[in-house]
């Protein structure tokens, strides 16, 4: 497995004995459904800024990234469903906040983003659809170190942010600093590979109905990653103008 979200063993262990199944159908709509409540609760959030009520869209976007990140960990140890709709609100109110932001430093950069973002995930679709990119037992090994990688380089460079320090060039927008920006777009694009993977073999495996919702939020944290990336990128492109 790459995506720590989404653990390969349930694939393999977790084989449904009644009821209905997984299918792919059922974690496209449940990916949808979260979709929309995200998008509902970003479009709340921008419209406090828009509105001049910037403390209070200020206040909401801090404690959506604090529930977002206290909730993922326990859905992802848990796998307790109910969450998962609760955890898409608070990434919405974080997303609203930070697109918000971005968008009156970069004017057009969410559009810009938004498009970046579903680029990727049709490019990874068609790819691991007609397999040119095949999700092996290396492939996920490969994925996985990397995604641990660059998620300890971010943990350093924000508590060394507490005590004035910084991962040097990483948030520049030197060369060294887009190159590592473009090393982690396609690492967060590939990790979409994985979860395709997941959610087809879960289909093909039979797992409980409920693992819909556990695949779509898995795919739900990479498109969120993915789309943070690419804004990062597009504000650093700009910023060599």
């Amino acid at each position: 497995m790459a995506n720590p979200i989404l653990n390969d063993k349930f694939v393999d262990q977790e084989r449904v004995l009644q009821g209905e199944p997984m299918t792919v159908n059922g974690t496209i709509q449940i990916t949808a459904f979260l979709g929309i409540i995200l998008i509902a609760a970003a479009a709340f959030v921008w419209s406090r800024f828009t509105l001049g009520y910037t403390d209070i869209a200020m206040m909401l976007t801090s404690v959506g990234g604090i529930a977002a990140f206290i909730i993922g960990l326990i859905v992802a140890f848990t796998r307790i469903k109910y969450l998962i709709p609760i955890y898409a609100a608070a990434e919405g109110l974080l997303l609203g906040g930070v697109s918000s932001m971005f968008e009156a430093s970069y004017p057009g950069i969410v559009a810009q983003a938004v498009a970046g973002t579903f680029a990727a995930l049709f490019s990874m679709l068609i790819l691991y659809r007609t397999n040119v990119i095949r999700c092996t037992d290396k492939f996920r090994s490969v994925i996985f170190i990397s995604t641990a990688s660059i998620a300890v380089i971010y943990l350093v460079d924000f508590i060394g942010s507490f005590f004035h320090f910084a991962v040097p060039l990483i948030n520049t927008s030197s060369v060294i600093g887009i190159g590592f920006s473009v090393l982690v777009i396609v690492i967060a694009a590939l990790n979409l590979i994985i979860d395709f993977d997941f959610i087809e073999r879960g289909a093909q495996n039979y797992l409980p109905k409920d693992m819909e919702w556990y695949g779509a939020f898995g795919l739900m944290v990479t498109l969120v990653w993915l789309y943070l990336e690419i804004l990062r990128l597009l504000a650093k492109l700009q910023d060599r103008r």
